[in-house]
């Protein structure tokens, strides 16, 4: 049987380019390889951006509504689609079936934000400021911009980014994962349905060469990227260094603190659900649990019993976690785990000899419990990215505190507390982008943005939102004066610095 080859995307139509590098895309359930992704080429890359930067022009220039009324078209065909995207997503990056259903209407969130920019992109005017003179502020598109996307969320991440900025007057290249590539040639062909003109979105996949040249290209104003910090760095220094605007979301370690009047129910249904579903590939995962005071033996209790009952499968066949994403990855986390126990940490649930009877080649590492872990060990330090859940004790309040304020990463954060006084002085105090309370995965809606603190974010603006808006617009502000010779006197030399009196 001849292989499937995922290409790349450009004026609304697939492209093969000429590179004959290629990757291997798996299913995760299963192990086997299922198609092949191209892998582009220098020529290759600036084929696609020169496409984008031919478009950019002519898209900048129409009509708000225009624009506005495809990205709802878009946004219907999506809705009345998504569980399609949700089964390509599931076949190579292996999360559950409603998981990745829940990944495509949390990007529907951002598509239909993006559908108020009308709204959104308005500018402010002043009458009067002197005599005969106003003021007026506009917001207008910066060009192409260069887009490149994570593996664990293939279809949400990109919309981060894609729907604002098109409907902002931008073209765009999406850079895919290599791990699961064929998600966004799906949503390319949707927005091809649903009137988009050539050259406005487009896909470059490959490897590292393909990021490099987006990161490059003069053609390309501004960076949006999602990964691991020590690449977020690296995108960050090296396409400011070409000039160009950058949002770079990189790693995390993100905690939950548990206090000692919080539910323990509550608290144990929320610490499996945000540490295991995907199995525990989201940038908001928590991965580390801290008990403050003598809850700790009861919420590992807890929490364990749970975890009993999860079942592990292919996430086609209605189980509740699914396999890693690549073998290679599956071995990483197992190492971390390895390492966890070597450094005395106590293993209280351990995944690492899962096996699922009817997928014997899947990619599989079940959900694995630490306690009494420390912040020096490595399992606490490192972001794991997999189903890997830590409890750290300690003794007060102020110590998870500074636990989480030490932390090198600042994505996420919760809270578990009956007491809204220390809720609220969590909120100010805490040196984390995103907080919840009682809420485990803090993800803001699409009107809120998303992005962290420290090394979680290169760059000062977060993505969606109104701060999504700004970035992939630059602004301008308009001083006139007309003079109508029958009313006013003629101008004069006058030297002085100008002043509205």
């Amino acid at each position: 049987m001849t292989e499937a080859l995922v290409e790349h995307w450009v004026d609304n139509a697939k492209y093969t380019g000429t590179s004959t590098r290629r990757g291997e895309v798996t299913n995760p359930a299963t192990g086997a390889v299922t198609s092949s992704v191209c892998f582009a080429d220098e020529a290759d890359a600036q084929h696609v951006i020169a496409a984008a930067a031919r478009a950019a022009t002519s898209w900048g220039r129409s009509s708000l509504s225009s624009r506005t009324r495809i990205v709802f078209r878009f946004r219907e065909l999506l809705n009345a689609r998504k569980r399609e995207l949700a089964a390509i997503i599931t076949a190579e990056h292996g999360k559950v079936l409603e998981d990745a259903v829940g990944e495509v209407t949390r990007g529907l969130e951002v598509v239909e934000f993006a559908c108020g920019m009308p709204h959104l992109l308005k500018g402010s005017f002043s009458e009067g400021v002197s005599t005969g003179v106003n003021v007026h502020s506009k917001r207008q598109p910066l060009g192409v911009v260069g887009i490149i996307s994570p593996f664990n969320f293939p279809a949400m991440v990109p919309m981060w980014f894609y729907p604002v900025a098109i409907a902002a007057g931008n073209t765009v290249v999406v850079k895919p994962s290599e791990k699961d590539p064929t998600a966004l040639i799906w949503v390319a062909e949707l927005w091809k349905e649903a009137g988009l003109p050539d050259g406005v979105f487009n896909v470059l996949q490959g490897d590292k060469v393909a990021v490099d040249a987006l990161l490059d290209s003069p053609d390309v104003a501004a960076i949006s990227f999602v990964g691991s910090t020590p690449i977020a760095r690296y995108v960050y220094e090296r396409a400011t260094a070409n000039g160009k605007r950058v949002q770079a979301l990189g790693g995390a370690k993100n905690h939950m603190v548990v206090l000692p009047d919080a539910d323990l129910d509550v608290v144990a249904d929320a610490a499996v659900n945000a540490g295991f579903g995907s199995a525990g590939e989201r940038c908001m995962a928590v991965s580390v649990l801290v008990t403050v005071g003598p809850v700790a033996d009861d919420a590992v209790a807890r929490i364990t019993s749970r975890m009993a009952k999860l079942r592990v499968g292919d996430g086609t066949q209605g189980c509740d976690m699914g396999p890693l994403v690549t073998r290679a990855h599956r071995d990483r986390v197992a190492s971390f785990v390895d390492a966890g126990v070597a450094a005395g940490a106590k293993l209280v649930v351990d995944g690492r000899d899962l096996r699922v009877e009817d997928r014997p080649d899947g990619f599989w590492l079940g959900p694995t419990l630490f306690d009494n872990v420390t912040p020096e060990m490595s399992i606490y330090t490192e972001e794991i990215f997999g189903p890997v859940l830590n409890v750290v004790r300690v003794d007060t309040y102020q110590e998870a505190l500074d636990l989480v304020n030490a932390n090198p990463y600042g994505n996420g954060v919760a809270v578990f507390t009956r007491d809204g006084g220390v809720a609220r002085d969590f909120e100010q105090d805490v040196q984390v982008g995103m907080i919840g309370v009682n809420v485990p995965i803090p993800v803001p809606m699409a009107y809120y943005s998303f992005g962290g603190w420290k090394a979680s974010l290169f760059g000062d603006t977060h993505a969606h939102g109104v701060e999504g808006v700004h970035f992939f617009t630059r602004g301008k502000v308009v001083t006139s004066r007309w003079v109508d010779p029958a009313r006013s006197p003629s101008s004069r030399l006058a030297l002085a610095f100008p002043t509205h009196d």
